[in-house]
């Protein structure tokens, strides 16, 4: 009925999260409200966590990707259930760091690291850093000899591969701004550059091909072709490359009609490649990381909103207006993202109409969604947009002076907030 597992209708035909009423969280802590089902993200990390385990032999570490969606608390989640964390900057890096997060378990992504976050990194132990140009490398490499530190690395690669997902949200083609190409020769030479070093030492290879990917043979593929630049490097260098990142990118249910494949098929076809080929290349398969991040964050989400106005446009469209918009998920103005929306004390009616869901700032493309089904809404309902756990309190913003909202987390039937609602002073704050 509903594209997440754990959403449901009660007896009052209200929409549930998690078991909890929604019509009474928006009551209770108001709207917009990001609402995130604690006990649904422990359960997909550890299905990639499990498969990790299955599949590789208990060699490999599922870092999750904490741009998908941040704040101490799912640090310390990630944290608890044995997992790492891939980070994209000094913020995301301090947030590990002040929820307790172990630092050598994070990855530091960036395709434009600065010298500040490039030294923050190498102070506090992380892990790995995935070096992504060749400026970069020789920047680490005096950073970390003012450090007296060698810095594990990997370097971001370019596959080649073309991921069948949005323009935006492709990474491994070779014109992407991200990583080192193959094609040219340029990730090879900066693999002998960096085996060379004294500054840094060379762990792994990482790359990633885009996001909310629904087909497996590009996954497939890209350790394939990473496996065989691996040799390469051996057989040409006589150089180890110890691990393999395979980023992530494993496509979500937004939508009824969407059809991805379990997790687990990825991790059994990607690693059936992987072991294949380092069997035919005469390779010790290496320590295996995934990157997920989408994948278990946005399906334990949803975001409550109020209905304020209902605009009948005839033989044009209904607009139903509501409390949040651009500023607390700004997909759809994006990458035209598509989403299933509820009207929450409301679920158990039919989908009956077909409306416009329009945002509150002052921009004529701040919607949530075109043509969206949904019940019909009027003035006070509660609307329910479902799957909205990643990129959404990530990616908001304070535009029209708008304060962020709220996220509450669910655990055991109960609820409690994980980040504040933001005040009216919080936005003067910085003002001078």
């Amino acid at each position: 009925m509903f594209v997440s597992e754990n959403l449901s209708v009660n007896g009052e035909g209200h929409l549930t999260a998690g078991g909890i009423d929604t019509v009474e969280l928006a009551k209770e802590y108001g709207t917009p409200l990001y609402v995130m089902d604690e006990d649904m993200i422990r359960k997909n990390l550890r299905r990639f966590h499990e498969s990790m385990q299955k599949y590789y032999g208990g060699r490999g570490l599922v870092h999750y990707a904490s741009k998908a969606f941040s704040c101490l608390e799912m640090c310390r989640i990630v944290a608890s259930e044995g997992d790492g964390l891939d980070a994209v900057s000094i913020g995301e890096l301090y947030t590990a760091l002040k929820a307790g997060f172990p630092m050598e378990k994070v990855g530091f992504h960036g395709n434009n690291k600065t010298d500040e976050e490039l030294a923050f990194a190498v102070e506090n132990g992380v892990g790995h850093i995935i070096v992504d140009n060749i400026s970069e490398l020789h920047r680490l490499e005096k950073i970390a000899a003012e450090h007296n530190a060698v810095p594990h690395i990997m370097f971001r690669i370019k596959p080649g591969i073309d991921a069948h997902t949005h323009q935006f949200i492709m990474t491994g083609q070779i014109d992407s701004k991200f990583g080192f190409a193959l094609e040219t020769g340029e990730a090879f030479e900066a693999v002998k550059e960096a085996a060379a070093s004294k500054n840094v030492k060379l762990v792994g290879l990482h790359c990633h091909i885009g996001s909310q990917i629904f087909d497996i043979e590009p996954f497939e593929e890209a350790a394939r072709v990473m496996i065989r630049f691996i040799a390469k490097i051996r057989d040409e260098l006589g150089y180890t490359v110890q691990g393999l990142n395979l980023g992530g990118g494993f496509g979500i249910k937004y939508l009824e009609s969407h059809d991805p494949a379990p997790f687990e098929n990825y991790m059994e076809r990607v690693s059936q490649v992987v072991k294949s080929e380092c069997a035919e290349l005469g390779l010790e398969q290496p320590f295996i990381y995934i990157e997920p991040g989408r994948s278990i964050a946005a399906p334990a989400g949803i975001t409550l909103y109020k209905v304020g106005a209902r605009k009948e446009i005839p033989g044009v469209r209904t607009y139903i207006s509501v409390d949040g918009g651009m500023c607390d998920n700004p997909r759809y103005i994006l990458y035209q993202s598509e989403y299933e929306a509820v009207v929450a004390n409301k679920a158990a009616e039919e989908r009956s109409e077909r409306v416009t869901i329009a945002g509150k700032c002052c921009e004529s493309g701040d919607l949530i969604g075109e043509n969206m089904p949904l019940q019909h809404a009027e003035s006070g309902d509660i609307i329910a947009v479902l799957a909205t756990g990643a990129y959404n309190y990530s990616m908001s913003s304070n535009y029209n002076r708008l304060q962020k909202p709220a996220v509450v987390m669910l655990k055991d039937g109960k609820a409690r907030v994980a980040v504040k609602r933001e005040t009216l002073d919080d936005i003067i704050r910085n003002d001078v």
